[in-house]
């Protein structure tokens, strides 16, 4: 495997791309903002507040669309950083302690007080905690909706973004432990359609071909085995995280092209709320938003952010603690909150800053205990992760 290039010389690396860090902080950052705004909007979630209706759904969907895919994007262009210090088969065990250790401890640990809250909540269950967790670690199938969908146990929840990565990182692993040279011919032949307004049409293509064909007939589960559409979709974003990462000059064409794109998605999220609300031209606006917010947020970022700065290596570590922790944070601190009555735009902030701060605070402990550390996604302390 050749060393990673730079993007702007094709030449070996001299230093880490920091606004991949600032994106990746971005984005987590909009991920709390988003799962507080779940219990306040009437789309599916664990528990609802009772002030739970519409108004906020048009804002939700301005970044409902592009943020997961920013957060595969960015994943896969680090693993391609990865992959160009060291062998497919190295960066494949790194990969696999950083992303299922975390997940066991999720699973185990952070989501099952989610899961108690939602069948109290949902199901009307009188046990208690402890009794809950005899259930949840056999595997009870009760908890089930009069449509039948029911509650699977034990569940990964919010997690669901680790097992997915863990998939595409084993996979392009094992594509180059047979082909080594298969990202750099993947980058060499992305190059002539990465540029001009290519850039922007080809992969906007791509994605309303597989809203269009597969959306409707496998919506998204988050549970690996039953998700064609999403598996296709954030895999193909990983997938070109990690190509961009080698094709010289990409990052600089969407910073060029920042400007564009941040109209255009603005544009399409707009159609796709007030003008088209369902439908092919949905579709069709929904995959022009994603694809061209994702070309704003990596232009802007490569322009304004591609700098070191005091906080960008504690906050790029703090991440994975706050993503582990924030869903159950939001959703337990909603429940905690009810009984005194505020409207969500008391309480939304309020949970807003609880879940950083004690997002923030769990990772200041952890930091500390060198054992748990791995456990919450973060480097050995050996490892120079402090």
């Amino acid at each position: 495997m050749p060393p990673a290039l730079n993007p702007d010389r094709g030449s070996p690396d001299p230093g880490r791309l920091f606004f991949l860090d600032w994106l990746r902080i971005g984005a987590f950052a909009v991920l709390v903002l988003y799962h507080v705004g779940m219990y306040y909007v009437t789309w599916d979630f664990h528990v609802k507040s009772p002030f739970a209706d519409r108004a906020l759904e048009p804002w939700m969907r301005l970044v409902e669309p592009w943020r997961m895919s920013l957060l595969f994007m960015v994943s896969g262009a680090v693993t391609a950083r990865m992959l160009g210090t060291g062998s497919a088969a190295a960066v494949a065990r790194r990969r696999s302690r950083q992303l299922l250790l975390p997940l066991l401890c999720g699973v185990v640990l952070i989501v099952p007080p989610q899961a108690f809250v939602e069948v109290l909540r949902r199901f009307a269950y009188t046990g208690g905690y402890a009794d809950f967790l005899g259930l949840y670690f056999t595997g009870y199938a009760g908890f089930c909706r009069d449509g039948g969908a029911c509650l699977i146990l034990p569940t990964w929840n919010h997690l669901w973004f680790l097992p997915y990565l863990w998939l595409y990182t084993m996979l392009l692993c094992a594509v180059l432990a047979v082909r080594p040279g298969a990202l750099a011919s993947w980058a060499r032949a992305a190059s002539p359609p990465s540029r001009g307004v290519l850039l922007l049409a080809v992969p906007v293509l791509w994605i309303l071909m597989l809203r269009l064909a597969l959306l409707e007939r496998f919506p998204v589960t988050h549970a690996l085995v039953d998700d064609p559409f999403a598996h296709l979709l954030y895999g193909s974003m990983f997938t070109a995280g990690a190509v961009c990462s080698l094709v010289p000059g990409v990052w600089d064409r969407m910073a060029a092209l920042r400007w564009p794109a941040l109209l255009l998605a603005v544009d399409a999220w707009a159609a796709s709320v007030w003008l088209v609300p369902a439908g092919p031209l949905a579709q069709a606006a929904i995959s022009v938003q994603t694809w061209c917010a994702l070309v704003a947020a990596f232009g802007f970022a490569r322009r304004h952010l591609d700098v070191d700065a005091r906080p960008r290596a504690r906050l790029t570590e703090a991440v994975f603690p706050l993503y582990l922790v924030h869903q159950t944070v939001i959703i337990v601190g909603s429940q905690m909150l009810l009984p005194l009555g505020w409207v969500p735009r008391l309480e939304g902030p309020v949970l807003i800053v609880a879940t950083f701060a004690i997002g923030f605070a769990v990772h200041g402990l952890v930091r500390r205990l060198g054992p748990l550390r791995p456990w919450f996604g973060m480097k050995p302390r050996e490892a120079g992760g402090a």
